[in-house]
């Protein structure tokens, strides 16, 4: 199941939130911004009354100057209406000043909130969610977010109290009039209703099938030597254009909904006029009204109905919020179930001691009922020892170097440093202790020097001493071909290293770890895309650097094993036998076996 679908899912089943409640929890983040958001409201406000106070100023020319032939005020009067149009203008202009910074700042910090808590939630909801749904409610939804808190929220409240103001003063030149254009408007608020509950399903929709389409298309490019060394590229746009077809459909349904509404809020106000003109005549043929009263009416009703007509638009942005608010919290919402102690324990002097005591773990999402991929597993790698850990492949090796780290945390049991849980140091110290190096080796669009760097931040970057550790992690790792690249140790390596070849990214990732300089390694199969020779030179070199560092390294090389003090033969989860290699080819069938598939996989 898509991380889309998870979303909808728990979005389904959830208790639909109201729309105020949702977006009251954007107020922690808006808080500092209120001040200046509030000021626009009240100066747009001010622009509203001066649009409705022309049609006043209208009506006392009529009944006045004009119908008394004194035309000496009418200067005075025009003046006026151009001060009013004037003012209006200037207002809108500072509202626009005043809540246009501080809303770009409440985005700033829901995008810093939002990526730190990505960086803190475990690798469990990383391997549920997809990249193009989190990249979809990191930029799409909190840029809506932005652009309403600048303009939508504004323009909703002073719109509203625009027809509220003006629906009063509506009454003020004939009670009728007033009924008839308040009665006529009732309709406007219940297809308002009724859009609220269709368009908000449609939105949510829309934006998880955005997430989807963003998925597939970096699916794609990442995946771009793939596809076209199988030919396969007509494959993924036949699953792009369907996924783009399903969000182009929601996509017209959402402007099928949209268009009603416009259309209601159109009629609407015009069979109001309608109405309104006949009862205005049939009230100025009785005397009951003025003409300047009718006049001013008419006025007062036409300024009206851009406020009414803006509220289709504005209600579709306020649900598209609410939706986008929604993801968001989402995210939020997941909880971070891998965190530093209440209470932490602290290694003063540490020798480098790993400890798997009786540790079990399955996934996540594993059933009631699945065995454990680590079943009881027990081993002790002492202080400046490598181990080699040896098994078939799904006994469970690569998933049991995600726990010290606490990638994932044991589900029972316990790995310890120097006789000290894991779990009660402090995540910065623990990772600081160990040094991990994956089979899978992965580098950032950034330099060469920032990438071997990664795990320090004890010295500038451009110092001498970031210079000699870097050469010597370099030379370790035999990367010396960094320094052919056009910029050396400064050349831009691309997206996940990918204009370097397989192998020189390995390299790099192992520069990497040995830069880092922990008192303990863990590195998955840290040799396997290198050439024979490299391979060589890279294992003299480590033998050196694994002198005085307690290393666990899963081997499926011979030349892996030898690197080795002594090996761990795994099996189904647990450590079937442990010993040098001499005495588990003498005492150990399975490791007998593994001995005979490992070389003959090793043999070119």
């Amino acid at each position: 199941m898509t991380s889309s679908h998870l979303a909808s899912a728990a979005h389904k089943n959830s208790k639909r939130q109201l729309t105020l409640k949702a977006l009251a929890r954007l107020l922690p983040f808006a808080k500092p911004a209120l001040p200046r958001l509030i000021g626009g409201l009240i100066v747009g406000l001010g622009a509203a009354l001066a649009s409705l106070a022309i049609p006043l100023v209208l009506q006392w020319v009529i009944d006045g100057p004009l119908s008394s032939g004194d035309r000496s005020l009418i200067v005075w009067a025009t003046l006026a209406v151009l001060g009013l149009g004037i003012a209006e203008a200037a207002l809108v202009y500072f509202r626009r000043v005043l809540v246009l910074a501080p809303a770009t700042e409440v985005e700033y910090a829901v995008r810093q909130s939002f990526t730190e808590r990505l960086l803190r939630l475990p690798v469990a909801f990383h391997d549920r969610w997809q990249s193009g749904q989190l990249l979809s409610r990191m930029m799409q939804d909190i840029s809506m977010i932005r652009r309403w808190l600048a303009f939508g929220s504004i323009l909703l409240l002073i719109n509203l109290a625009t027809i509220v103001v003006g629906t009063a003063l509506l009454f003020r030149w004939h009670w009728s009039l007033g009924v008839v254009f308040v009665v006529c408007s009732i309709p406007i608020w219940v297809v308002g209703f009724r859009f609220e509950q269709r368009y908000g399903t449609l939105s949510r929709s829309s934006q998880d099938q955005a997430g989807d389409l963003a998925t597939s298309v970096e699916e794609s490019v990442h995946g771009i030597r793939v596809l076209k060394a199988f030919g396969r590229g007509s494959h993924a746009l036949n699953k792009f254009v369907k996924q783009a077809e399903t969000l182009r459909d929601t996509e017209l349904k959402k402007g099928y909904e949209v268009g009603l509404l416009w259309f209601w809020y159109d009629l609407v106000p015009v069979l109001a006029l309608g109405l309104s003109l006949i009862t205005g005549i049939w009230l100025v043929s009785h005397s009951e009204l003025t003409v300047g009263e009718l006049f001013a009416f008419f006025a007062m009703a036409t300024a009206l109905r851009w406020p009414m007509g803006s509220l289709g638009f504005l209600f579709s942005f306020l649900i598209d919020t609410r939706t986008a608010t929604d993801r968001v919290f989402e995210v939020f919402d997941s909880r971070v179930v891998i965190r530093d102690p209440a209470d932490p324990k602290t290694i003063e002097d540490p020798s480098g001691e790993l400890a798997f005591r009786d540790v079990h773990f399955h996934y996540p999402d594993a059933r009631d009922g699945d065995t454990d991929i680590i079943n009881g597993f027990d081993l002790v790698v002492r202080p400046g020892e490598t181990m080699a850990l040896v098994g078939v492949t799904g006994s469970g090796k690569t998933t049991l170097t995600t726990l010290p780290t606490r990638l994932y945390d044991v589900t029972a049991g316990a790995v310890e440093i120097d006789g000290v849980d894991v779990r009660q140091l402090r995540l910065e110290e623990l990772r600081s202790l160990i040094g991990v190096a994956f089979e899978e080796p992965v580098l950032f669009s950034s330099t060469v020097r920032e990438n071997v760097l990664l795990g320090r931040d004890d010295f500038e970057l451009h110092s001498a001493e970031a210079d000699t550790v870097l050469r010597e992690a370099l030379e370790v790792a035999q990367a010396s071909f960094v320094f052919d690249l056009p910029d050396g140790l400064d050349t831009a390596v691309g997206e996940e290293g990918l204009s370097l070849s397989g192998g020189q990214r390995q390299r790099l990732a192992l520069a990497r770890v040995v830069a880092a300089k922990p008192a303990i390694l863990v590195l998955d199969d840290p040799l396997s895309a290198l050439d024979v020779d490299t391979e060589a030179l890279v294992e003299v070199a480590l033998r050196r650097v694994l002198a005085n560092t307690t290393a666990l390294i899963v081997a499926h090389r011979p030349s892996t094993v030898a690197l080795a003090d002594r090996v761990a033969v795994m099996r189904e989860g647990r450590i079937e036998a442990v010993g040098t290699h001499a005495e588990l080819l003498r005492t150990s069938a399975h490791y007998r076996h593994l001995t005979v598939s490992i070389a003959t996989e090793d043999r070119p």
